[in-house]
């Protein structure tokens, strides 16, 4: 077995590269999901490290210290973070030109080839669900035998390999919580709606939903959804609880954990054996009884994407929900006292002005515990991306701007991307600077002194990131400017 170090990289200060269904991208407040892409693999390599750089506020040169006493790097990359990503192989490799290193990630499932033609320093790239890939790989099985992986052989030729299966047993799959308790400092990481130390892992892989802007689905994870076994998971969060007392959350991070309603409800019913708090991602048309059995058995939160207020829009991205259906589901989150942390798309084919007032509304109306603002973002591989090449509608390739915050690369007939990245900023404003939102905020403050501290934290880096995001915008217009009068 060679020596494995499996790395995300140091990126721009604040990067969330280890986000789930979302965008990577730096958020309004601090935000680290964790590396559970990197940690899968990693529990199948026996002796193998977990370094995540970014929570850890480690650079470069700790890196490299790092990994100086390693065979096979293997880094977690993504399409904003690529470019940086390939600066720190590129220095890992100058320091030992022995060190065999790779990348995993939608970005490079999709553009196996790009990437390898683009990055001279890696050697491997591994496609698709890439877990038992990573493994062979460690194991020394030679390249032109692994399924599943595209590389540059010894006369520079990149060659790629057959696919792999999708892995259909999840329960021979080790946990990653034993990775997370050898390698990580569970407290760098915070997500803004969850209680504090968390800790977020996966219980499957794979999304029925047919969402055409939402990542994993489309280019890793596939549309049926495996799981491990309820009683594996209730095994896995029993061996959770001894080695994470402190853990006051639990997040399931699949990208729809209740799709699968009576495997939630036999779940949660082990959770509260166990006496653990949770949280999990859903969509809005779980039904009144299981939300109600959810509840009972510990469920204290849902991330829920509504992303848009107007149905034509909904319908565009196939997001199987409609709105009186979105409003009946907060009807019940609230009556049973269920918290929501609501996601929302700007940006999405095809925004106005008028249908981001829509979302606006929308978001006011339902009014959940808390939300998230992200600017519709067309990734390699999923069929936003591919409509927005065909449309026209591209207007560059940079996701994210140099200080990691994310910008559009869309623009529409009657939007421009300036429009919709000045949009998020007023969607933040107009929800939160509401009597209700701070009332709740107040009231958190006043009931937790953890809180207190916390949101007074978040506070500060929310108007931060509000300034930075006015700052981008207002340097794109004065480059645009400088453009036009250069042109004419």
């Amino acid at each position: 077995m060679k020596k494995t170090l499996f790395l995300s990289p140091p990126s721009f200060d604040g990067f969330d590269g280890g986000a789930g269904a979302r965008y990577q991208a730096k958020r309004e407040i601090t935000s680290y999901w964790f590396p559970t892409w990197l940690a899968q693999p990693a529990a199948l390599v026996p002796g193998s490290r977990l370094v995540d750089a970014p929570p850890h506020h480690q650079s470069v040169e700790d890196v490299l210290a790092i990994a100086r006493d390693y065979e096979l790097v293997i880094m977690h990359t993504s399409t904003p973070s690529l470019a940086n990503d390939i600066r720190c192989a590129e220095a890992i490799k100058q320091q030992n030109p022995q060190t065999e290193i790779g990348l995993i990630g939608a970005h490079v499932a999709v553009l196996p080839e790009p990437t390898l033609r683009q990055a001279p320093a890696v050697d491997f790239v591994c496609r698709n669900e890439f877990d038992y890939t990573c493994l062979e790989v460690a194991e020394g099985k030679p390249y032109e035998e692994i399924r599943g992986l595209s590389y540059r052989d010894q006369n520079g030729r990149i060659r790629h390999n057959p696919e792999r299966e999708l892995i259909r047993d999840w329960d021979v799959m080790p946990s990653v919580l034993p990775v997370y308790h050898q390698n990580l400092t569970i407290e760098n990481y915070f997500i803004g709606y969850l209680l504090h130390p968390y800790i977020s892992f996966y219980t499957g892989r794979g999304c029925p939903a047919k969402c055409s802007f939402c990542l994993w689905p489309q280019t890793i994870g596939g549309h049926q959804y495996r799981t491990k076994s309820p009683k594996a998971v209730i095994e896995e969060m029993a061996m959770g609880r001894d080695l994470f007392p402190q853990v006051r959350e639990w997040m399931f991070d699949d990208d729809t954990f209740t799709i699968n309603e009576p495997r939630a409800v036999e779940i949660s019913k082990g959770l509260k054996k166990l006496g653990l708090t949770w949280s999990c991602n859903a969509r809005a048309h779980v039904k009144y009884e299981t939300l109600k059995a959810l509840r009972d058995n510990g469920l204290r939160l849902l991330l829920v994407g509504f992303e848009s207020g107007n149905q034509e829009i909904l319908n565009r991205i196939r997001k199987g929900i409609k709105l009186e259906m979105a409003r009946e589901f907060m009807q019940n989150c609230r009556k049973l006292g269920i918290k929501v942390h609501g996601t929302f798309i700007i940006g999405l084919p095809i925004e106005t002005k008028e249908t981001i007032e829509e979302t606006i509304r929308f978001a006011q109306e339902l009014d959940p515990h808390t939300i998230q603002v992200s600017i519709a973002a067309p990734y390699p591989g999923t069929e936003l991306y591919n409509q927005a090449v065909t449309n026209g509608w591209m207007d560059g390739n940079v996701l994210v701007a140099g200080s990691g915050i994310q910008t559009s690369t869309l623009r529409y007939p009657d939007l421009s991307p300036d429009e919709i990245e000045d949009a998020v900023e007023r969607m933040y404003r107009r929800f939160y600077f509401r009597w209700k939102p701070i009332f709740r905020i107040l009231r958190e403050m006043a009931t937790d002194r953890q809180m207190l501290v916390r949101r007074l934290r978040e506070g500060q880096e929310f108007f931060s990131y509000l300034r930075e995001r006015k700052e981008i915008i207002r340097a794109k217009q004065t480059q645009e400017r400088a453009v036009s009068v250069g042109t004419h």
